[in-house]
């Protein structure tokens, strides 16, 4: 190469490499928010925001480069209006959210801001949308379908506990699909021999005082429908219903993990994972409204042998072939 051309062309790369760092300098800072209906010390909420982070950042959305995110966890369910206040406040241009509980105080605070949900079994029941194709409005996502659950998670207690006659179904019946939930189950009951009942609680004294009068009389059983009182209260609920010698049955696998007998529902952290997708999304210029609310495809049954040990039960091995995961 002359010498000239190599002093030109020298020269042009040192032209261009400012141009190229002032363009990543300014490269634009998106603003979102996120809804946590715990405190940042659950480690099963951690996970879940862990793996929305990662996701987002597969798909180019890093913290702290091209993307600020604002968190507000709320370990008490009475600060989800204030934070949900907070987070409209700084005006992201997105939010994402975890529950129909965090999910529907946004919905109050806007009507405006897009906000992305998951885990909500019943968005038009929870009066969050009114049509799964076409939202409208500001809020979609994904969600679970909890409430069409009810009947095999019951059959699944009398499968695994055949000695169980009555059912103590424990949710906060503030939680939006818990009407739906107890239907599906009072209605597959009948045909199982089982009798079942609800049991509302709302804090830890509701949910040792319910417990323990249900356990006074035999072959109980429980179900647990998930809402924000049952996950944040989970380890006195499991150790209540093993100390009682109750077989439970839950919606997600770290209940089981935790030390509850069985589980059966969607593999807990996809639908946070999916979600960043949609945030992605609605980041590039697409409408919440436009977005069809997509439900979990994935589920899973989970047994703890080491928890029917103890509580004296021995699952059949038909029940045990076809379990996804068994703890042991």
């Amino acid at each position: 190469m002359r010498r000239r051309e190599f002093i030109t062309l020298l020269g042009g790369a040192a032209a261009a490499w400012p141009l190229a760092a002032r363009a990543q300098q300014t490269e634009r800072v998106r603003r979102i928010g996120v809804l946590v209906p715990f405190g940042e010390s659950d480690p099963v909420l951690r996970t879940r925001i862990t793996v929305f982070r990662d996701a987002l950042a597969e798909l180019g959305w890093v913290e702290g480069r091209n993307l600020r995110v604002d968190y507000r966890w709320a370990g008490d369910a009475g600060k989800l209006p204030g934070y949900a206040g907070e987070l409209i406040a700084v005006m992201p241009d997105a939010i994402f959210v975890i529950g129909p509980e965090p999910a529907a105080a946004l919905q109050r605070a806007t009507r405006t801001v897009p906000i992305v949900f998951s885990n909500v079994s019943d968005p038009i029941g929870a009066g969050l949308i009114s049509s799964l194709a076409q939202p409208g409005g500001n809020i979609t996502g994904f969600a679970s379908q909890e409430v069409a659950l009810g009947a095999k998670r019951l059959e699944l207690l009398k499968q695994i506990a055949p000695h169980v006659t009555r059912v103590a179904c424990i949710s906060d019946p503030s939680t939006p699909a818990w009407s739906g939930f107890f239907a599906e189950v009072e209605a597959a009951a009948p045909s199982l021999g089982l009798i079942v009942s609800a049991a509302p609680i709302r804090d830890a004294a509701d949910i040792e005082a319910t417990i323990d009068a249900f356990a006074r009389e035999p072959n109980g059983g429980l179900m647990v429908f998930t809402s924000q009182a049952v996950v944040a209260h989970r380890d006195k609920i499991i150790a209540l219903a093993n100390q009682h010698r109750l077989p439970a049955v839950y919606g997600f696998r770290y209940f089981v993990a935790a030390g509850g007998l069985a589980s059966y529902g969607i593999e807990s952290v996809a639908p946070t994972r999916s979600a960043a997708s949609y945030v992605d999304r609605i980041l590039k210029g697409e409408a919440p409204g436009d977005l069809p609310i997509q439900f979990a495809t994935k589920y899973e049954l989970v047994i703890n042998l080491k928890t029917a040990k103890v509580l004296g039960l021995d699952p059949p091995i038909y029940l045990l072939a076809r379990t996804d995961e068994v703890i042991e």
